[in-house]
């Protein structure tokens, strides 16, 4: 494992580790307007995705940071979930909060398929 400085990654990855960052503190954020709104919002599947997505998105971050080896199979991971995560919150419509989050995720989602690749 080699540790890579902003400046010796490559743009693309430091942008992905951005997604992920921003993604896992919108998902937290998300988290906390749906328990206080309730209902459907609060389902307990729909929060245990957002649970899994800022999980994930942290984890990503982390091992690009790192610069780990193994980044392109949890980015792979990151994209599934954020991809799983922006389509739930996407369903829930007529809720800017929700569509924030979705917007988030599906950013993140792509960002994170380009990493897999590499």
């Amino acid at each position: 494992m080699t540790r890579q400085s902003v400046a010796h990654r490559p743009q693309g990855m430091n942008e992905c580790i951005d997604h992920c960052l921003r993604c896992h503190a919108v998902c937290l954020e998300t988290i906390s307007y749906c328990l206080a709104k309730g209902g459907k919002h609060a389902d307990s599947h729909h929060i245990a995705l957002l649970s899994t997505c800022e999980d994930i998105c942290a984890t990503s971050a982390d091992a690009m940071l790192r610069g780990a080896a193994v980044h392109n199979v949890i980015c792979g991971a990151c994209a599934e979930v954020c991809r799983q995560c922006a389509t739930a919150c996407e369903e829930m419509t007529g809720d800017a909060e929700m569509k924030r989050c979705a917007e988030f995720c599906q950013r993140c989602a792509d960002s994170c398929t380009v990493m897999a690749k590499h």
